[in-house]
């Protein structure tokens, strides 16, 4: 495919992400309201950076509630030596990285367990100690979200893409108009945090992801894990990076690491409980044999992974090998979100066959299914239906989409569509 398909108009681009805005709504917001209408305790979780805390200021209702957040030494240092007070007389309240002092998920136990009528938003940037503590106060009292990476439409503050979403529903979808295809390149090298929005170049975007890794490792992975050989986890993470959107070969990583494999299986479940890191699980169906179970990897920032791979430019990543896999990158942290916004959340996978017919992705919403293949042309192909194809004959209630990069949509038998990528990422051109 000729570089100038990617090489569109870079300072358009540019100039979306140049945009000074004080708050992108998200559009996991609605869920976050509604929840806390019938739960005393709403959990929002998520890698650092994604927008947690800026979300909690400028949402409806939260903006107007009491906010703490643990980040502020003072706070802290009363969340740990007396717990009860930072939570009584209060209501309601916001407590941002409530990891640091667990302690403090017991006094609000004992806050709604007094009152049920109160209630708490917790906030939290690593479910290392979260998850545990929440399971022992909390279990029965509250219900968790986590919140991504920016998408393309929250960037331009456009709604969610609804073909997806209305065909997971069992609604009557047609594929919308596609806008023209956006610069895909910088897009995958900038990547999807908010602070990037502000970044007015690739060179500006490395020394960002620069020292957010150095803050990871230092910060939550010494004060979390006891992680010591930071150099060893590092390359790690080069090597799943490198990986991201492929079949997770753990012997593989163990061998070009030159670490055991308990030793790569525990930096793994490091990554994934951060939230930067995902294995995604194979699609299995119970009367159905001769398939692949190995997790696919992913990274959930396309930007992150492109740069722990190695890649700084957009040359160097339009010459990469990897390309299409961080293409995949973007499409699952998309699909993510959208599976997010489902009550209760679609369930992602991917299937492939072990005589080689594949779908990039399976998003399961009860009894129904998408299979969904990525493709980097702009024009769709019959051709490229063929996996799509496979599982659909082997799942009669299934429907099929071609993600591609063009912009017609087009049928390719009754269950089966080709769409542009923005019938996932969302459509961010000008209003």
């Amino acid at each position: 495919m000729p570089l100038s398909f990617f090489i569109i108009m870079i300072h358009d681009v540019n100039r979306m992400y140049s945009k000074v805005v004080s708050y992108l709504p998200r559009w996991i917001a609605p869920q976050l309201v509604e929840a806390i209408r019938h739960h005393p305790v709403v959990i929002l979780t998520g890698a650092r950076q994604v927008g947690k805390s800026t979300l909690l200021r400028n949402e409806e209702p939260f903006r107007h509630w009491a906010f703490h957040t643990l980040d502020d030494l003072s706070v802290l240092r009363q969340a740990k030596e007396d717990p009860e007070s930072l939570v009584t007389g209060t209501n309601p309240l916001v407590l941002d990285e409530v990891q640091r002092a667990p302690d403090l998920l017991l006094a609000v136990k004992k806050a709604v367990d007094e009152d049920p009528a109160r209630r708490f938003l917790l906030s939290g940037s690593a479910n290392l100690l979260l998850l545990k503590e929440v399971s022992e106060n909390l279990a029965g009292r509250a219900v968790f979200f986590t919140l991504n990476p920016l998408t393309y439409g929250e960037m331009a503050g456009k709604p969610p893409p609804p073909l997806v979403l209305k065909l997971l529903s069992g609604e009557p979808a047609n594929p919308e108009p596609a806008a023209p295809i956006p610069d895909l390149l910088p897009l995958l090298l900038r990547g999807w945090m908010p602070a990037l929005l502000r970044m007015p170049n690739a060179s500006a975007c490395s020394q960002w992801w620069n020292g957010y890794v150095s803050t990871y490792l230092e910060r939550d992975m010494r004060q979390f894990s006891q992680i010591t050989q930071l150099v060893d986890f590092r390359r790690v993470m080069e090597l799943t990076a490198l990986r991201s959107g492929q079949i997770l070969n753990q012997s593989e990583v163990s061998r070009d690491a030159g670490f055991s494999q308990p030793t790569i299986h525990r930096y793994l479940n490091l990554l994934e409980s951060t939230y930067l890191f995902q294995r995604l699980p194979a699609y299995t169906i119970s009367h159905t044999t001769g398939l692949l179970k190995t997790p696919k990897s992913f990274w959930v920032d396309s930007g992150l992974a492109i740069f722990l791979a190695g890649y700084y430019s957009v040359d160097q990543l339009a010459g990469s090998r990897e390309l299409g896999g961080f293409l995949e990158t973007m499409i699952y942290l998309h699909l993510r979100v959208l599976a997010g916004l489902l009550n209760p959340p679609a369930k992602l996978y991917y299937w492939r066959q072990r005589t080689g017919a594949e779908v990039d992705f399976v998003v399961e919403y009860g009894r129904r299914r998408l299979a969904i293949e990525v493709k980097q042309n702009a024009r769709p192909r019959y051709q490229d239906t063929v996996g799509l194809r496979a599982f659909l004959a082997g799942d009669p209630q299934a429907t099929g989409i071609l993600l591609h990069g063009g912009e017609e949509s087009l049928s390719f038998g009754e269950r089966l569509l080709a769409v542009p990528w923005s019938a996932v990422t969302g459509d961010a051109a000008a209003s």
